[in-house]
């Protein structure tokens, strides 16, 4: 036994270690929250240097494609906007979408807190910039601050480690999927243009035909693929923002399995068993049999995870390593003159955003949850103190991707207006982060002792 452990390589450990997918998912986006610093410095960086004009010449190139007479061409800044970052609201459908089913919003009595914290870290928020901006040439962006940057918020919150209690990392979760919802109904009911009914009853008949090839169990993903892309074209021309298409595309992917678990490890054990009977080659190499036993058990390693459940693990990393990092480094970068930047913060936009997402996301979530608690609505998460879940509800401040994403939306065209709500955004996320940071790391001290 002593030899054993011996020749036991500790990094084998690491990399043989089971993941759920829940596991994944905070893995994932840890990983996406110290990406999107990078980037959005970088983005800083180049938006306030000499370099500062060809940063915006690069995503202001015309890009585009052509069918004899029909033409489209949009800026690099556009197709990212509308069309990467559909790719990106497609896999918060799919996020969505599977903890409803499966996950902590599966059972209302899980489910009660986040959702009624989330609720309340959308309205007040949103209440409170409105008071800033009621009658003023800012009153547009009111959905602003009612986002939570769930790969920020999580980042900051998976550095404390066992100072925190695991309920508090899953109740932050659920809130922040929660919220992604409230922000895409938002965009979509309130931030549309005017609408082209034509372009889009043909994408919501689309989606019909999707739902349709879902209940025929139909379960071939470049049919989805295809029809989705019809979807998000039509999307796009009808006035509603073309992101929605892909939450949308993400209800229709069947998130059924066609193997039931229990008839998955009976097959497998039987073809494991007939594997074996071969023997192995002095060469290593496989026997023909044995390579078509690997091809059936990875046939059924298919069939017992759901379509949607696939697609999600697969277009997770690269969505949150590639497309959101993207996405930041073209939205992030405002050009910013020190001397002016008291000014810039003292606008009604920039104030309604930063007390917006630090005050309106504490008072929302944390103030629903201790209400909650207190007339037995709901339980706080097991093992946390009311003081972590003001943590956590400061770490919901931090409003950074959605936040910006909604900005464009809500005064498109308007440079000016832009720039102070991104202004008030990265304060705000900055303050937020380093807030909830510090409460989390000295009431999780407290509890270990």
């Amino acid at each position: 036994m002593q030899e054993e452990k011996k020749l036991y390589n500790p990094l084998q450990e690491k990399f043989q270690k089971i993941l759920t997918p829940f596991e994944h998912f905070i893995h994932n986006e840890t990983s996406t929250g110290l990406v999107l610093m990078v980037m959005t410095v970088l983005a800083l960086v180049l938006a306030n240097s000499p370099w500062e004009e060809g940063y915006k010449a690069f995503f202001h190139t015309e890009i585009g494609f052509s069918f004899g007479s029909w033409k489209v061409y949009h800026s690099l800044h556009h197709w990212i906007n509308d069309g990467l970052m559909a790719i990106f609201f497609f896999v918060v459908g799919l996020e969505i979408k599977r903890e409803i089913l499966i996950g902590e919003l599966s059972q209302i009595k899980q489910a009660i807190l986040p959702i009624l914290a989330a609720i309340g870290g959308m309205v007040v928020p949103a209440l409170i910039y409105a008071s800033f901006n009621y009658d003023g040439i800012g009153k547009d962006g009111w959905g602003i601050p009612m986002a939570t940057d769930i790969a920020f918020a999580i980042s900051a919150l998976v550095l404390l480690g066992k100072r925190v209690p695991p309920s508090l990392v899953t109740f932050l979760v659920a809130l922040a999927i929660v919220d992604d919802l409230g922000a895409v109904l938002v965009i979509a009911l309130f931030y549309t243009n005017d609408l082209n009914l034509m372009a889009l009853g043909i994408s919501l008949g689309i989606f019909v035909v999707m739902l349709f090839l879902n209940r025929l169990d139909i379960r071939n993903m470049f049919v989805y693929f295809v029809l989705a892309i019809a979807m998000w074209f039509f999307m796009l021309d009808s006035g509603i923002h073309a992101t929605i298409a892909g939450v949308l595309a993400a209800i229709a992917i069947p998130s059924k399995a066609k193997l039931n678990p229990l008839e998955f490890t009976k097959d497998l054990r039987g073809l494991l068993d007939e594997f074996d009977r071969y023997p192995i080659a002095t060469d290593m190499t496989m026997h023909e049999r044995q390579k078509a036993i690997l091809q059936n058990i990875k046939d059924r390693i298919d069939a017992v995870t759901s379509p949607s459940a696939r697609l999600e693990h697969a277009l997770h990393l690269p969505v949150s390593l590639l497309i959101i990092p993207f996405f930041a480094l073209a939205n992030a970068g405002i050009n910013i003159e020190f001397a002016s930047v008291h000014h810039l913060l003292q606008t009604p936009i920039a104030l309604g955003v930063i007390f917006g997402l630090i005050g309106g996301k504490v008072i929302g979530i944390a103030g629903t949850a201790y209400i909650a608690s207190k007339f037995n609505i709901a339980q706080l998460p097991q093992g946390s103190t009311m003081k972590q879940v003001v943590g956590v509800a400061f770490l919901g401040g931090i409003g950074f991707t959605m936040s910006i994403f909604i900005s464009d939306l809500a005064f498109y065209g308007n440079e000016d207006l832009v720039i102070q709500a991104k202004a008030g955004i990265l304060v705000a996320s900055l303050l937020a982060g380093i807030i909830g940071y510090t409460i989390l790391k000295i009431n999780g001290n407290q509890l270990q002792h």
